[in-house]
């Protein structure tokens, strides 16, 4: 694909802040994964304080599907996924974290299992097997997926996976808040839409480090809790839309 002429099918979006050491490796392996099909990469920098934007911004040479979009501030993750899908062309949006734990190679099944769906799927999901992260923070993320999964029951077991597939259209429906992306199978189910999920792989971190720790999650999890329990208490249908 010529990637500034031709109108990508998917989208693959990536916040990145601070990750030179796995940004570089994490872009040839999303290209190698999506190769014969018409694609492009955007990985979103988030006002780096390392080399990120520059080492990405190099890549370009090699991989001409790979755009860079940069924040002048620190916005955070959801912010950074935000940016991503409004410059996004693709129909279809992949996310993935960008510290290399989600793998490239599992993208492209969600992506045809929503794909091959009915235009009422709007999110397919991935949910991690075998966790390569430490005992608390896998025991914490279990907490706070069953505790959101009981109060939203929005079907999720591993809203936490940054592997995402989802419809641009039906994204861009969703109101938006920081933090946004851990409820978005919640919030497509208030918008009418179906979620799917599908099991992936999940890597041990080998550079950088985490930009969360399980007490800052709990903190904004409680309050992002409660709002998306507002929302989905103050959603109505209308069912089919036609024009008369």
């Amino acid at each position: 694909m010529n990637a500034k002429s031709a109108t990508p099918d998917v989208s693959i979006v990536v916040p990145v802040f601070d990750e030179s050491g796995a940004a570089p490796a994490l872009a040839r392996e999303i290209a190698a994964a999506f190769a014969g099909r018409n694609f492009e990469i955007v990985f979103v920098n988030d006002a780096s304080r390392d080399d990120t934007a520059a080492k990405l911004t190099a890549l370009k040479a090699e991989i001409p599907q790979l755009r860079v979009l940069a924040h002048a501030r620190n916005s955070g993750q959801s912010r950074s996924v935000r940016t991503g899908v409004l410059g996004a062309r693709g129909a279809i949006v992949v996310t993935l974290d960008g510290d290399g734990q989600n793998d490239p190679a599992d993208a492209p099944r969600l992506v045809d299992r929503l794909a091959s769906g009915p235009a009422t799927l709007g999110l397919v999901g991935g949910e991690r097997v075998k966790r390569q992260d430490s005992w608390s923070k896998r025991y914490a993320s279990r907490f706070a997926n069953g505790v959101r999964q009981k109060l939203l029951k929005d079907h999720a077991i591993d809203t936490g996976c940054g592997l995402k597939v989802f419809r641009r259209e039906a994204f861009l429906r969703l109101p938006y808040f920081d933090h946004v992306h851990r409820y978005l199978p919640a919030l497509m189910l208030r918008e009418g839409y179906e979620v799917a999920f599908e099991p992936v792989n999940h890597r041990a971190r080998e550079t950088g480090a985490s930009k969360y720790t399980n007490f800052g999650r709990l903190k904004a999890s409680l309050s992002d809790l409660f709002g998306v329990m507002w929302l989905q208490s103050r959603a109505r249908q209308p069912g089919d839309v036609t024009e008369l």
